[in-house]
Order: structure tokens, then C-alpha cells, then sequence
């Protein structure tokens, strides 16, 4: 069944995530990328410290959950920009029965100074648990999807599991790089892209070992979580414990494997 039989004959069959990633590329194309590096300055307003919003994100997220919510009425669509006019919609993530999550523009800082670090990101959720995530880079031209015992994909080719260094090597955002003292037990972490879309991948193919981050946010991490889960990983806080949406004040460390993601924990920044 294609994507705009999906739309018009919703049947409330399992998504076929091939036509997910078409509606990203489409919309990325349509809304998004003909913004790269053309806003003006009305088109971009800040929510706070560093955090900018564009108009590419809040278009875009309005078509993601127009075409989602016909496409499956009975899902809650939840994205980013609706979370910040409407903060009590984060309580549907990890309860509501069935729930997509979407970061329109995932690394809007990037993209407003015209960098080329930037994705669009979704996550299909049931009850608590995530089943399927994609993420679309559209200026590296790759396209990254994973179900739950499906594996991940990239460009449709399987991503195999790699070990980790002896050492780990890894990144984190801003707020925490700098605090890393391991000591000789990890390498120099270095900083972040500031985009989780770029991030996860990262981690995923082997370029870092993990990835750390002070304040999650679920759009941030669902998709790249399911994906690090697939290839024998996941995300902690830095006690061991697992994440889960709900926990955006507590730190993260995403890994592809689960003992690395610990030990990094253990070195986690005393200082808040």
C-alpha cells in the first residue's frame, strides 16, 4: 500500500516505514530545504537561550501532523514546536496507545547559520515503547530507519553492530563537554554537532562510541534511541538506569552498547 493510499484509506495497519521516510523527504523537500540558507529575519524568533525556531520548522511540523493524524486517526502527533505552545502535550509521550513524535527541523541552530548539520527526525511509539524511528539528513543525502527486531538501515543498507573502543570516544552538547575528566579512561570527549540527527548516527556507525547530553528532550532522542537499542544499545542516565520520555532533567548517555554507556556514566560531571 503506497503513502497516499495510507492518507485516503487509513486502515490502521502497521506503517510501512519505506512510505514514513517518503513523506519526510517530501515534506523536507517542499517546506524545508527550500529555506536552507534563504530565511529572513522574520522568519526566525527565538524561544529562549540559543533555542531558535524558523518558519521551516513550524510549517513543516503542521504538515507532519495533518498528514500523520488522517493517515492514522486514532494517533496522537505530537511535535516539537506543539509541545512548546502547549507544554501538557508531553504528557501523551509514553502513555498515549499510539504516537508519532516528530522534530521537524532537528539542529535548528545549524540550519539558521546555514550549516549543513541538520535533520528531520520521527518516532512511532505504542503505550511507552518506541517501534519504529527515521531520520533524513537532507544536505548528506542519508536516510536512517529502524523497527523494532527490524535492524537499522541507512540509504537502505544494513548498519551492522561494531564494538567499542577500550577507551570510548564520544561527544556531548555544549553545556557538558568541557566537564568530561575521565582520567585516561576515555578519549578527550569532543563537542557535539548540536543535532541529535547528526549525533546518533555518529554513534551508530562508529565514529563515537556515545553521546552525551545534560537536558533530553524525547523528539531528540526516540528515534536514535531505537536505532542505538537495535544495534545492542540504548541510553542511561548517568546512575545506570535506563531513559525514558518524562526524564528531560536528568542527563543521558547514548551508546551502542549498553556496558560503554555505563562506564561513561560513572565519569558523568559531578557539577549540575
Amino acid at each position: 500500500m503506497s503513502w497516499t493510499e495510507q492518507v485516503t484509506n487509513p486502515t490502521g495497519d502497521a506503517m510501512n516505514p519505506d512510505d514514513v521516510m517518503s513523506l519526510i523527504k517530501d515534506v523536507s523537500a517542499r517546506i524545508i530545504e527550500p529555506r536552507f540558507r534563504a530565511l529572513g529575519r522574520s522568519d526566525v524568533h527565538s524561544k529562549g537561550l540559543g533555542d531558535l525556531v524558523t518558519i521551516a520548522d513550524r510549517e513543516a511540523e503542521a504538515e507532519f501532523i495533518a498528514r500523520l493524524g488522517q493517515a492514522f486517526p486514532d494517533a496522537v502527533v505530537i511535535g516539537e514546536e506543539s509541545c512548546y505552545a502547549d507544554p501538557s502535550l508531553l504528557g501523551a509521550i509514553g502513555v498515549a496507545e499510539h504516537c508519532f513524535v516528530v522534530d521537524p527541523v532537528d539542529g535548528t541552530g545549524n540550519f539558521v547559520r546555514g550549516k549543513d548539520d541538520f535533520a528531520v527526525m520521527v518516532a512511532e511509539m505504542r503505550g511507552p515503547r518506541t517501534v519504529a524511528g527515521w531520520i533524513w539528513q537532507p544536505r548528506h543525502g542519508r536516510a536512517y530507519q529502524a523497527s523494532v527486531g527490524g535492524g537499522v538501515t541507512c540509504n537502505g543498507e544494513p548498519i551492522a553492530p561494531t564494538p567499542t573502543h577500550p577507551r570510548p570516544t564520544g561527544a556531548a552538547g555544549q553545556r557538558a563537554w568541557r566537564d568530561f575528566d575521565a582520567a585516561g579512561r576515555i578519549s578527550p570527549v569532543r563537542e557535539s554537532a548540536h543535532c541529535a540527527g547528526i549525533d546518533y548516527p555518529h554513534v551508530m556507525t562508529g565514529r563515537f562510541d556515545f553521546i552525551a547530553y545534560r537536558h533530553p528532550k524525547p523528539w531528540d532522542h526516540l528515534a536514535g534511541g531505537l536505532m542505538l537499542a537495535e544495534l545492542g544499545g540504548g541510553i542511561v542516565h548517568p546512575d545506570g538506569s535506563l531513559w525514558a520520555p518524562g526524564d528531560e532533567d536528568a542527563p543521558i548517555i547514548s551508546s551502542r552498547d549498553l556496558d560503554t554507556a555505563r562506564r561513561v556514566g560513572a565519569l558523568w560531571p559531578a557539577r549540575p
